[in-house]
């Protein structure tokens, strides 16, 4: 997918991509850097964090058994990178726990996080 689409999409986040971004964004997460919807590939994945190669998509229901999203998982999984799924309900309803997922992932990924730039 090309940057317009990834730039089209940061300015449409569903409530639930907008509760996690407000707690990624500005290094909240242990000095960790997100960005919100970022083309990796052929795909655009809603949030990554390049350094600790760490993917999180956020989905509704029409990703239940989505077998676009096994291939997207796939694709990500072969260049390196973890792929965290979190529902919409999920985040909506228990974002502290989803932030705590997401942290472990972090720790597991590289235990800290790259000197400031």
């Amino acid at each position: 997918m090309s940057v317009r689409t990834a730039r089209k999409l940061r300015s449409n986040l569903t409530d639930a991509e907008t509760r996690l971004w407000s707690r990624l964004r500005r290094k909240q997460i242990d000095g960790w850097r997100f960005r919100r919807q970022a083309p990796i590939g052929s795909y655009v994945v809603d949030f990554v964090c390049f350094d600790a190669k760490l993917v999180i998509e956020v989905d509704g229901g029409q990703h239940a058994d989505s077998r676009t999203d096994a291939s997207r998982t796939t694709f990500l999984e072969g260049r390196g990178y973890a792929v965290l799924r979190f529902w919409n309900n999920d985040v909506l309803g228990n974002t502290d726990a989803v932030v705590e997922t997401i942290q472990s992932a972090l720790r597991k990924a590289g235990g800290y996080p790259p000197p400031a730039r």
